[in-house]
Parts: C-alpha cells; structure tokens; sequence
C-alpha cells in the first residue's frame, strides 16, 4: 500500500509491531493458548519451504534455518514476527515445565517462567524476522534451562 504520509512515518518509526490480547470476563488459558498458537503465516511460510511446524524445539531450529525471503516486504516481515514470536511462546509453553502464558495489563501475552522471568516472545519474534537473531531455538534452549 502506498500512502505517502505513511510510508514518512513508517521511515522514521519503523513498523508497528505487536499482540494485544483483550478480552472480558474469566480468563482461560487453555482457549487463549489456542488462539495464540496458530500463527498461520508462520505456519503457511514454514510449509512452503518444506518444515512441518509441530511445537517442538526442532521445528524452531528448522525455522532457524529458513531463507529469509520475507525481509523484501515489511508488512509481512511485521506480521510473520507476531507469529514467530507466538509460536516459539507456544513450544515454550508446551515443552517447559512450569511456563504459562500472562497477559500484561497492556494486553501484551509473555511466556512467564517458573524462575519469574518474562520472554517477550513477540519481541524476540520481530528481531528474528527482521535480522535473524536472536534464533528462535536458542531463546527457548535459554528458556528450558531456567
């Protein structure tokens, strides 16, 4: 798309990143953990190029080792970081022991640790998909040895 006053903004700015979860109500893990797992531009990415993403710490490695062909256009470079950083959160969550996901009062979801710490997973997944580091599997190797 090009909007001039935009594309100025976007110069000086950068993309906007991010997540924002909102909801009203009880919160329920189970359901949000779904919904922030599908990560369908990841996933359609990563089956174009022949990796199978199935929530484990070798499909992030996989995703390590792809050709960064989405750094040409920012929008999905934006949109493919939301995901890379939702899904390494979900296999963060799935395979640590005692990893959850919080929601921020922001709205912003991060994977809290047994040890208290946070991962700005969607952070780490905007640098990975802008620059490649830090990789996808070493965040959650870091993860797992807290």
């Amino acid at each position: 798309m090009n909007i001039p006053f935009l594309d100025n903004w976007r110069k000086r700015h950068g993309m906007a990143r991010g997540v924002a979860v909102f909801g009203g109500g009880e919160h329920d893990p189970e359901g949000m953990a779904e919904l922030l797992a599908e990560a369908d531009l990841l996933r359609g990415q990563a089956a174009d190029s022949g990796v199978r993403l199935d929530d484990s710490p070798a499909s992030l490695e996989a995703l390590d080792q792809l050709l960064p062909r989405w750094r040409d256009d920012p929008e999905t470079m934006s949109w493919l970081g939301n995901d890379a950083g939702l899904y390494l959160g979900t296999v963060i969550v799935r395979r640590v022991t005692g990893a959850r996901w919080q929601v921020r009062p922001n709205g912003q979801p991060v994977v809290r640790l047994d040890s208290g710490r946070e991962v700005d997973v969607v952070g780490v997944g905007h640098a990975w998909a802008s620059g490649g580091t830090p990789e996808l599997s070493q965040v959650y190797a870091e993860a797992d040895e807290s």
